[in-house]
């Protein structure tokens, strides 16, 4: 398994930008997700990139929370994926989990513990 470990997160304000990486061995190789869930609400996703590079966001799936704002990238040398979020709200705060796809299927089923991020001024 790849086991998949999240960085980067914090408290940060309103209208500030914060780079959440996700590492693990082989990362290259997979197709990797970001998620999201907020206390007492149900696990979105937010952003998913395959090993050639082709991403995808919610809004790709009808939720337009980040359209614009984030972004997600991969270095295949340093086996990391990024997450860059910029233009932060309250609404984002969330624990943000880095998810990888490591059968065939496309279900994300390599899950990280989560990094949290906290929009509050």
């Amino acid at each position: 398994q790849v086991h998949p470990v999240e960085s980067g997160g914090g408290l940060v304000q309103p209208g500030d930008s914060l780079r959440l990486s996700c590492t693990g061995r082989d990362l290259s190789k997979y197709t990797v997700g970001w998620f999201r869930q907020a206390t007492g609400k149900e696990r979105k996703y937010v952003a998913g990139i395959s090993w050639t590079g082709v991403s995808t966001y919610g809004d790709d799936f009808g939720d337009d929370s980040v359209k614009g704002r984030f972004t997600i990238s991969r270095d295949g040398a340093k086996n990391t994926v990024y997450l860059q979020m910029n233009s932060l709200k309250p609404e984002d705060t969330a624990v943000y989990y880095c998810a990888v796809v490591t059968k065939p299927g496309g279900v994300y089923d390599d899950w990280g513990q989560g990094t949290q991020v906290t929009v509050s001024s």
